[in-house]
């Protein structure tokens, strides 16, 4: 989710809650302090509803903005081991789309969303995927690049 400001373009980023970062509100300490996670909001697919859809819900829940949806950028495709329960091994696939900022202030969100968000907050574009701790996030951003320079109309909305 991008924004274009007088100061160039900014990125909307969330800063998952951890579970280790809940232990520690639980009273349950871990003696190493691991480094800020940040990422791209994104979420599961509801029953009836589109990818795009899917896009832009999740990002109003996890940031507090508003976005339309641009572009369809890029699908990822990856395999994790669950964390919790069955340790069985998860095929996923997220469509990451360009969406861009309508409306809404960054992380005034639901209280509830809390348990899954951290922090939502701008950073800049430029050097984005040095800050992105997913090597296919950092993909994605990329693509959104490429999507600006060959779309100079988009760059000259504000």
């Amino acid at each position: 989710m991008l924004r274009n400001t007088p100061q160039g373009w900014e990125l909307a980023v969330i800063e998952p809650e951890r579970e280790s970062e809940s232990n520690q509100k639980a009273g349950v300490t871990d003696k190493k302090r691991p480094k800020q996670v940040l990422a791209l909001p994104k979420g599961l697919v509801d029953p009836g509803e589109k990818p795009e859809q899917t896009a832009i819900r999740e990002v109003r829940e996890e940031t507090g903005i508003t976005a339309r949806v641009l572009a369809k950028l890029l699908d990822i495709k990856y395999v994790y081991v669950r964390t919790w329960g069955d340790q069985q091994r998860v095929f996923k696939i997220v469509s990451f789309y360009l969406l861009r900022y309508e409306s809404g202030e960054i992380d005034v969100i639901a209280p509830e969303m809390r348990i899954e968000v951290k922090q939502a907050l701008w950073i800049p574009l430029e050097g984005a995927e040095r800050t992105l701790t997913y090597r296919g996030e950092r993909d994605t951003i990329r693509k959104a690049r490429e999507y600006l320079q060959t779309h100079p109309e988009e760059a000259s909305q504000r």
